[in-house]
């Protein structure tokens, strides 16, 4: 969603480097392409106003200055004051001293109340350790209840639905009736989903406010749409005035709209952002740390959430015994079924687009990332499927024979059965010398690694053995042309190494060729 936002932003910053120091002059220019980029997000005008005023006087102040350049003096301002636009700081639910805590949910049809519902139950059971109960109080749109019902089914938590809906029964009743439900039943959690309608209108705010007064929820979130742009304030300050709510909740953030609701709501209505549903499974939820969405959008990745994600999923005691395996024998005992069983590990943390998004400078790849195929992954599987476990315990075995069996079997090439044991080869190694703390191969300057010496005793070295190369030659003639031709040198500081793209003429970066063929980017 914040993908043109973060170009924009990008260009902004671009135009900074290599200046000494920042003039009036620079301040304008870049805070006009952060104002366009704003606009063009669709955030609120009065909002777009405040925050360039703000990043303008601070660029233009006495704490503009020390150690960062003028681009991260910049970055830095423009993240600060996006995360105060989005909040501040995460705000966290309000749990009733005495249970049940009553959570009600409003807002237009269609922002996806019913669906968030589930989501949100399914959260709180699972990571709150709480007993949440749904609750079906949208009695007007068609097949409501029974969507409310497939949905609670599907997140393992009861739905309170005494009335079928459709137009038929009095929603305010239900609510009501579903607080004596709890409490006989010992439900911790009431999640009260209510009808919507297609504009703000009198009886949407009557019965909503009806709903209020019946149950005196301890949070009333506000859901919305965050593809619906510039109506997505309008219609919060409308809730705001003729309900009121505590918090609010972003839908459809999966989206490819604009984003700017996002950037808007907090600011404008002074209610922060608590979740964001970024998808269409139950699993698909997440808390709001304005913080990390200011980082996703300047293109500097969201590593916490990656890590809260990985820590849900990831078994820590196989982890464990991965990770043993790794550090013993140069990890010659971590074979294909532990590479199957962590490749299937990170699957479940997500589509592997959304995991590699949360990584710091992804944005770089953003067009092989959208070009990846997710199918390639169940190539792999079937592949390492239709090995032996012999042959899994212990790739060298396969040979020429074995590797077109194994391509008949999955459906593949020969050649994509070679390509997997090489490029698992090559991943154990790296994963093995990360685990004994060696670096990555093949990295200049990382511990351990040849020609890594530290500080000038290590770039005296590293000159002593060029010098000695140059003395002596081999006496086999082909083996002596060999030590003729040039060899890749070391990058410079900043530069990166040959084997992700760099080069002396340090160009930009560039993945390499397997990854590019893996996302799709080469052929």
């Amino acid at each position: 969603m914040f993908d043109t936002l973060s170009d924009r932003l990008s260009t902004a910053f671009k135009n900074l480097r290599g200046k000494g120091k920042l003039t009036d002059a620079d301040i304008d220019a870049t805070t006009r392409e952060i104002r366009i980029a704003l606009l063009e997000a669709d955030v609120a005008l009065p909002v777009v106003r405040e925050f360039i005023a703000a990043v303008r006087e601070r660029a233009g102040g006495a704490e503009v200055r020390g150690g960062l350049n003028p681009a991260q003096q910049v970055i830095k301002i423009v993240n600060e004051e996006l995360v105060k636009i989005l909040g501040g700081e995460t705000r966290e639910l309000r749990m009733a001293k005495r249970p049940p805590t009553v959570i009600m949910l409003a807002g237009l049809q269609g922002a996806g109340k019913t669906t968030l519902a589930g989501k949100l139950a399914k959260w709180l059971r699972e990571t709150q350790h709480q007993t949440p109960m749904l609750v079906a109080a949208d009695l007007q749109r068609p097949n409501a209840v029974t969507q409310l019902q497939v949905v609670g089914e599907r997140a393992g938590v009861p739905v309170y639905a005494p009335e079928p809906g459709n137009g038929v029964g009095d929603p305010v009743d239900v609510a009501r009736k579903a607080m004596d439900e709890a409490r006989s039943k010992q439900y911790s959690v009431v999640i009260v989903d209510t009808a919507g309608r297609l504009g703000v209108d009198e009886e949407l705010m009557k019965q909503a406010a009806d709903i209020r007064d019946a149950v005196s929820p301890d949070e009333i979130l506000f859901v919305v749409d965050a593809m619906i742009g510039q109506d997505a304030v309008t219609t919060a300050q409308a809730f705001l005035d003729g309900v009121g709510f505590d918090g609010v909740v972003l839908s459809k953030l999966d989206g490819d709209a604009r984003g700017g609701a996002a950037l808007s709501i907090a600011q404008v209505t002074g209610r922060q952002v608590m979740f964001a549903s970024n998808g269409e499974k139950l699993e698909d939820f997440d808390v709001f740390h304005p913080d990390r969405m200011a980082s996703r959008i300047l293109g500097m990745g969201d590593v916490m959430s990656l890590i809260e994600q990985a820590e849900r999923t990831f078994d820590a005691e196989q982890a464990a015994k991965t990770a043993a395996k790794l550090q013993k024998k140069g990890g010659k005992d971590f074979t294909l079924d532990d590479f199957l069983a962590q490749m299937q590990s990170v699957r479940k943390m997500g589509p592997l687009t959304k995991i590699f998004g949360m990584l710091p400078g992804a944005n770089q790849f953003k067009d092989q990332l959208e070009n990846f195929d997710e199918r390639e992954i169940d190539r792999i599987e079937a592949v390492i499927h239709s090995m032996t476990p012999a042959e899994r315990n212990d790739p060298n075995i396969i040979n020429g024979s074995r590797r077109a069996r194994i391509a008949k079997g999955s459906g593949t090439e020969v050649a994509t059965v070679s390509g997997l044991v090489e490029r698992f080869f090559e991943a154990r190694k790296m994963m093995a010398a990360m685990a004994s703390g060696k670096g990555i191969p093949g990295m200049p300057g990382m511990p351990g690694m040849p020609g890594a010496g530290a500080g000038a005793g290590g770039a005296r070295k590293a000159k002593q053995q060029a010098k000695k190369g140059k003395k002596r030659g081999s006496g086999n003639p082909a083996k002596r042309a060999n030590q003729g031709s040039p060899q890749p040198q070391a990058p410079q500081p900043g530069q990166l190494p040959a084997a992700f793209g760099g080069g002396q003429d340090g160009g930009d970066f560039e993945l390499p060729d397997d990854l590019k063929k893996m996302l799709g980017g080469g052929k």
